[in-house]
């Protein structure tokens, strides 16, 4: 695992953020996940699906 950075937030082998915040827009999103309109926040996602990361979200948005 890398250094954290200087705003010392955990970080994946790649070095990306493991979340996103709540506030991220799906429009913003570099996969923006079907189902939720462009607008749709992320914390409203994780609200509606009950799960926290990315791809889970998407997972359970399939199945809605």
């Amino acid at each position: 695992m890398k250094e954290p950075g200087l705003d010392n937030r955990h970080r994946d082998i790649t070095g990306r953020i493991d979340q996103k915040r709540s506030d991220a827009l799906n429009k913003n999103l570099a996969k923006p996940i079907a189902g939720f309109s462009g607008n749709a926040s992320v914390g409203f996602m994780r609200k509606e699906t009950g799960k926290v990361s990315l791809a889970a979200i998407a997972k359970a948005a399939k199945k809605r």
